[in-house]
Protein backbone atom coordinates (compact mmCIF):
# COMPACT_ATOMS: atom_id res chain seq x y z
CA UNK A 1 0.00 0.00 0.00
CA UNK A 2 1.46 3.67 -0.93
CA UNK A 3 1.95 6.89 1.29
CA UNK A 4 -0.93 7.89 -0.53
CA UNK A 5 -3.34 5.01 -0.60
CA UNK A 6 -2.24 5.61 3.77
CA UNK A 7 -3.12 9.28 3.54
CA UNK A 8 -6.42 8.88 1.73
CA UNK A 9 -7.53 6.25 4.44
CA UNK A 10 -6.44 8.55 6.52
CA UNK A 11 -8.48 11.72 5.22
CA UNK A 12 -11.72 9.50 5.05
CA UNK A 13 -11.30 8.16 8.55
CA UNK A 14 -11.14 12.10 9.89
CA UNK A 15 -13.57 12.93 7.72
CA UNK A 16 -15.90 10.54 9.05
CA UNK A 17 -14.97 10.93 12.68
CA UNK A 18 -15.34 14.89 12.45
CA UNK A 19 -18.83 14.48 10.08
CA UNK A 20 -20.07 12.16 12.26
CA UNK A 21 -19.26 13.77 15.62
CA UNK A 22 -21.13 16.86 13.45
CA UNK A 23 -24.31 14.75 13.08
CA UNK A 24 -24.71 13.66 16.82
CA UNK A 25 -24.31 17.26 18.32
CA UNK A 26 -27.87 18.55 16.61
CA UNK A 27 -26.08 22.33 16.14
CA UNK A 28 -26.73 24.11 12.72
CA UNK A 29 -24.29 24.76 11.00
CA UNK A 30 -21.40 22.08 11.35
CA UNK A 31 -21.90 19.55 8.83
CA UNK A 32 -19.60 19.44 5.85
CA UNK A 33 -23.38 20.04 3.94
CA UNK A 34 -24.14 23.20 6.07
CA UNK A 35 -20.73 24.60 5.58
CA UNK A 36 -20.50 24.04 1.87
CA UNK A 37 -24.23 25.81 1.82
CA UNK A 38 -23.04 28.93 3.77
CA UNK A 39 -20.20 29.35 1.29
CA UNK A 40 -21.81 29.00 -2.01
CA UNK A 41 -24.72 30.72 -0.78
CA UNK A 42 -27.32 27.83 -1.35
CA UNK A 43 -30.06 29.10 1.06
CA UNK A 44 -29.32 33.02 1.43
CA UNK A 45 -30.91 33.98 -2.16
CA UNK A 46 -29.97 37.77 -1.77
CA UNK A 47 -26.11 36.50 -0.92
CA UNK A 48 -23.73 38.70 -2.46
CA UNK A 49 -22.64 37.47 -5.51
CA UNK A 50 -24.97 34.31 -4.89
CA UNK A 51 -25.57 33.38 -7.82
CA UNK A 52 -22.19 33.39 -9.11
CA UNK A 53 -21.35 31.29 -6.49
CA UNK A 54 -24.09 28.45 -7.01
CA UNK A 55 -22.70 28.54 -10.54
CA UNK A 56 -19.49 27.60 -9.40
CA UNK A 57 -20.47 25.18 -6.95
CA UNK A 58 -22.73 23.27 -9.73
CA UNK A 59 -20.21 23.19 -11.87
CA UNK A 60 -17.53 22.17 -9.57
CA UNK A 61 -19.78 18.98 -8.63
CA UNK A 62 -20.50 18.52 -12.48
CA UNK A 63 -16.85 18.46 -13.37
CA UNK A 64 -16.32 15.96 -10.54
CA UNK A 65 -19.21 13.57 -11.05
CA UNK A 66 -17.79 13.26 -15.00
CA UNK A 67 -14.44 13.21 -13.54
CA UNK A 68 -15.70 9.95 -11.44
CA UNK A 69 -17.86 8.46 -13.65
CA UNK A 70 -15.43 8.47 -16.59
CA UNK A 71 -12.43 7.75 -14.81
CA UNK A 72 -10.44 10.90 -15.90
CA UNK A 73 -12.30 13.08 -17.79
CA UNK A 74 -11.06 16.43 -18.05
Amino acid sequence: MSGYTLAWVAWGAAFAVIEGKALADNRRNDTLSEHVWQIFAVRDRNAPYGQLRRAILVMGMAWLAGHFITGGWV
